[in-house]
């Protein structure tokens, strides 16, 4: 797996753009393939069955995950959210770890960038109930969970996640231009 992200975006069709960066130096592929959509919503090359990839983006952030395997990432601004928000998508394990952290909108945000990223692993989105995703809790490095790998990033204002099927990278590679 490798991750890449890009920052300052302008506009929505620069998250594009990452994704043609990242499939050109990973795969070798250029122009970016033709994008078609599985029955739940999920992107893919259909003329490249075997080279996965996720898209998100927020405000003037994007990130891109590409694998050999179902892959999920996403991509999350800080910001206060509805106060009832964490309880109602938030399971009583993730409610009891939220509530020991010092600040709890950075950590709810990548509690709920890996959701996010666990339902677009999975190709189905959020089709069911946001507390009932399994995620692991939100700690340094690696972690695993239904034979699944996961890894979480944040920087000022953001938080990110990724998961799949192969372990993800310590670091994300940085793009600027395309």
């Amino acid at each position: 797996m490798v991750v890449y992200s890009a920052k300052n975006l302008t506009s929505r069709a620069q998250a594009r753009g990452l994704l043609a960066v990242a499939v050109r130096e990973m795969w070798g592929l250029s122009p970016l393939p033709e994008i078609a959509r599985q029955e739940g919503g999920k992107p893919f090359f259909p003329e490249h069955e075997n080279f996965h990839f996720n898209l998100s983006h927020s405000g003037e952030l994007a990130l891109c995950a590409l694998d050999s395997l179902p892959v999920g990432a996403d991509i999350q601004i800080v910001k206060q959210w509805r106060p009832s928000l964490p309880g109602r998508v938030c399971s009583s394990e993730e409610l009891d770890w939220l509530e020991g952290q010092p600040d709890l909108w950075p950590a709810f945000t990548l509690v709920w960038a890996l959701k996010e990223a666990r339902a677009k692993e999975s190709g189905r989105g959020l089709t069911s109930s946001i507390r009932d995703i399994r995620v692991p809790l939100p700690g340094e490095g690696d972690a695993r969970l239904d034979g699944l790998w996961f890894r979480t990033w944040t920087g000022p204002g953001w938080a990110a996640a990724v998961c799949g099927h192969n372990p993800p990278p310590e670091q994300i590679v940085q793009s600027c231009c395309w």
